[in-house]
């Protein structure tokens, strides 16, 4: 997919710039406390109270994050065909991570809303974001304000009651809602329920599934996918890590009130293909179920067509 997955220059510049003086070995041990704090269930209320954790997150999880709702929006641009939405309600904004993504993919957006509970956070949305309208409350409770696009960004796991929050987020979504979880069955759970809610609450999928059947996915399998991008000086410290980049899985759905996706009726690439001398074999979902497609190497047309297709990527 043709994204980038490094952060912007102004936002790598604003982080650099609080990140100065600030010890990033000393700050390993708050970053490894949220990444457990997240993986375990838990949410930004516990982990980040500091405005070190604050800095913290974004050494750890703010790359990930990032990149992973830049691929999300670049799949969304093709699929919903000159959506341009002006305005933007992220929800759960954290640090405002997915609105600077959308911002990057949509010059449209003008009126921008954050919406944030965490005080350590909407102090670090609030340089990351300007001329953005903030509000310091969660996603439940009193009406949303309303959007052309909505978006929660890794934040259902964090949330009691899913079927209120999503049935919130879609009454205040007026075209495209977007749904981002951590790629692990529970995460997927959570996205294939809540697809099963907007469905039946009349919504068009946009992406990632190509059709609006039942999903086919049966446990121990789930639907996720992954974007690489790579690992700054700072992250190799506060994570302790070797590798040069990093691998963040993810579960996403998106559906509109009025589009429909120009990729209906086609076949999305669930796992890493599988190579070999007489051609490659792409496990596809598609509106008849999950499928193994066989490209054989003779078939020169179809096979150079697909040779560069991946993981995530949408065949025909």
């Amino acid at each position: 997919m043709a994204v980038n997955p490094a952060l912007p220059a102004h936002l790598k510049a604003a982080v650099d710039t609080l990140l100065e003086g600030v010890s990033r070995k000393e700050l390993a041990p708050r970053a490894a406390a949220i990444s457990g704090a997240y993986r375990g269930g838990g949410g930004s209320a516990g982990a980040v109270t500091a405005r070190d954790d604050a800095l913290a997150y974004l050494v750890a999880r703010l790359p990930a994050t990032y990149a992973v709702a830049a691929a999300v929006f670049d799949q969304i641009t093709s699929a919903a065909v000159g959506f341009a939405p002006v305005s933007l309600l992220d929800a759960g904004a954290g640090p405002g991570t997915a609105a600077v993504a959308a911002r990057e993919v949509w010059r449209s957006l003008r009126d921008v809303t954050l919406l944030e509970p965490n005080a350590q956070f909407r102090a670090l949305a609030e340089q990351f974001v300007p001329n953005a309208t903030m509000i310091a409350r969660g996603i439940t409770g009193a009406a949303l304000p309303q959007a052309e696009l909505v978006i929660a960004n890794f934040v259902l796991a964090e949330i009691a009651e899913q079927r209120a929050t999503v049935e919130a987020l879609w009454s205040a979504t007026l075209d495209t809602l977007v749904l981002v979880e951590p790629g692990t069955p529970a995460g997927f759970e959570r996205i294939c329920a809540a697809r099963t809610q907007l469905i039946a609450s009349g919504a068009y999928v946009i992406g990632p599934c190509t059709h609006a059947q039942a999903c086919p996915i049966v446990a121990p399998d789930w639907c996720h996918f992954s974007q690489r991008l790579p690992r700054s000086r700072d992250h190799l410290i506060a994570k302790d890590a070797r590798v040069p980049f990093e691998d963040e899985r993810y579960s996403w759905i998106a559906v509109s009130r009025q589009r429909r996706s120009a990729f209906d009726g086609q076949a999305r690439v669930l796992t890493p293909p599988k190579e070999a001398k007489p051609g490659t074999t792409f496990r596809v979902c598609t509106a008849a179920g999950i499928e193994d497609r066989f490209i054989a190497r003779r078939d020169r047309v179809t096979f150079a067509r697909l040779r560069r297709a991946g993981w995530g990527d949408v065949i025909g």
